[in-house]
């Protein structure tokens, strides 16, 4: 596979944000393991929201591409950064369905954790809140050195990220830096 170029995301790309998001999360396809469709109704995210993700000072969204046969870039992956003093929260993290399980998810989770010690170097912890339902997703996690906490939290439904099907709590995971 052709190498990632990553950058961090403008405006001019919220069309393909919110369709790369909204599709590997909420859109039923057989080969994303991301996907919550069954477990959350609704948009992950609309374009207002991610509109004014992308100008906060303290998010910082990055995104993969890769060469398209079309010799321009794709994006085909998104992550975000959420400094809070000596942490990060590590988020809107998707894969392009077409490109799960090619180790791309890895690349992309090395270099927002790598990145976020470039901005800022003095952090202790990196986190992460996952469905807890998501049995799957929290064994990648803790392959990748995160740990389960005892902090669970109510599904955000003031946050407008779709209405859960079933009883959610977000499950906190950590993995620590120094």
């Amino acid at each position: 596979m052709q190498p990632l170029k990553f950058r961090k995301a403008e405006l001019n790309d919220v069309e393909q944000l919110l369709y790369l998001i909204n599709q590997a999360y909420r859109e039923d396809t057989a080969r994303s393991w991301t996907n919550e469709a069954k477990l959350v109704s609704g948009s992950r995210i609309d374009e207002q929201q991610l509109q004014q993700a992308l100008v906060d000072q303290n998010f910082h969204l990055y995104v993969a591409e890769i060469d398209n046969d079309l010799s321009t870039l794709s994006i085909v992956a998104c992550i975000g950064l959420t400094f809070n003093h000596n942490e990060v929260e590590i988020g809107t993290f998707c894969v392009d369905p077409i490109f799960q399980n090619t180790g791309i998810g890895k690349t992309v989770l090395s270099f927002a954790e790598a990145q976020a010690l470039l901005i800022q170097p003095n952090l202790d912890v990196y986190v992460m809140f996952v469905l807890d339902i998501r049995t799957e997703l929290l064994a990648y996690y803790q392959r990748r050195g995160y740990r389960l906490t005892e902090q669970k939290i109510s599904y955000p439904l003031e946050a407008n990220v779709g209405q859960p099907l079933k009883q959610i709590e977000l499950q906190q995971m950590l993995k620590n830096i120094k």
